[in-house]
């Protein structure tokens, strides 16, 4: 089944593309992309041989292999042949020199490799029409069989996308494909940036470069239910600082107000209007929550991220897109000042 441009039956015929365009034996190939714990390849040629003549469902394997190797898209494999060699040579082109991305063998768990299949494997069979947003996956017994790993593997798998929101665990009811408004295939974009705590810094500077522009398009919000959600979220950490300023155990109001911070800063997203900005800060800020400190310790940190938060809200409120961005931009340096990230 074809969605826009992308065909998952396209994948077999450009991994062959990429291998000879890297110029590569089928042997070459396995050694350099699908090297094993114990140094052998972690399949046979007559095996890829076969996946790149007939396809076959451990080509996401390979590919998932290719694109944490080589930082590639995975979605890319998807295209038509010529599309895909057109990015290919792009690619090819501005990477060509650079022997740290072509010879740097990097070591990554295989619950990363994991997740990415899982991540292929599911955006396969939404846009096959097998499965469908808000649909129950396949116990962790069936996955784990049908992809050839141990079922404590897929679990923790399961979780990583889970934190992403790509899926939703329910106790005690299974596993369902996300049923929220945010596009499922938006989450793919970046998740294994997340898998990496090294990567933090540029999570970062993609979080903010977010932020700062959906400030400026909430600006132009009409939807006043979002502007009236808005302003409740920042008159109640106003109520929530001047009631505890003069608190010398004020722990209470500090985890309210560091609530009210995400709130603040998801609901901006929203009334950008950008499903996918509010989706990828919507993961991003879940992901750091998870990497950072706890967050404010003092009431002297409160002061300041309130007082931020009020140049923020009234820059949107008076519709003023560049004080919004920079009012923004300011806050998030700050932040980055104040908790342990």
């Amino acid at each position: 089944m074809v969605d826009g441009k992308y065909n998952s039956a396209y994948k077999k015929d450009n991994i062959r593309q990429l291998r000879r365009a890297l110029k590569m034996t089928q042997k070459e190939f396995l050694e350099y992309f699908l090297q094993g714990p114990d140094g052998k390849p972690a399949m046979s040629v007559a095996t890829l041989s076969n996946l790149e003549s007939r396809g076959g469902e451990r080509v996401n394997e390979i590919i998932a292999a290719v694109c944490m190797k080589l930082q590639l898209d995975s979605m890319m494999f998807s295209l038509e042949q010529q599309e895909f060699l057109n990015v290919l040579e792009n690619y090819l082109a501005t990477h060509r020199d650079n022997e740290c991305l072509f010879k740097k063998n990097e070591k990554k768990g295989n619950i990363s490799q994991l997740v990415n299949r899982l991540t292929m494997y599911f955006a396969d069979e939404i846009l096959e029409g097998r499965l469908h947003r808000g649909d129950q996956i396949e116990s962790d017994r069936e996955l784990a069989k049908k992809l050839g790993v141990g079922r404590s593997a897929v679990r923790e798998a399961l979780k990583v996308l889970d934190v992403l929101g790509m899926i939703d665990i329910r106790l005690g009811q299974g596993t369902y494909i996300t049923s929220r408004e945010s596009n499922f295939f938006s989450v793919p974009l970046s998740w294994s940036l997340f898998l990496d705590g090294e990567q933090v810094e540029s999570i970062l500077e993609v979080r903010n470069i977010l932020e700062c522009k959906a400030a400026s398009l909430a600006c132009t919000c009409t939807d006043k239910s979002k502007i009236d959600r808005l302003t409740e979220i920042y008159y109640r950490m106003q109520k929530t600082f001047r009631e505890n300023e003069g608190n010398d155990n004020p722990q209470q109001a500090l985890q309210e107000a560091l609530n009210a911070d995400i709130e603040f800063h998801t609901c901006i997203a929203d009334c950008s209007g950008n499903q996918i900005i509010l989706s990828m800060i919507s993961t991003i800020r879940n992901f750091l929550r998870r990497v950072s400190g706890t967050g404010m310790v003092t009431i002297d940190q409160l002061r300041a991220v309130f007082e931020e938060h009020q140049k923020i809200y009234g820059a949107i409120i008076s519709g003023n897109e560049k004080d919004a961005h920079d009012a923004m931009s300011i806050h998030l340096t700050n932040s980055s000042h104040r908790y342990d990230i």
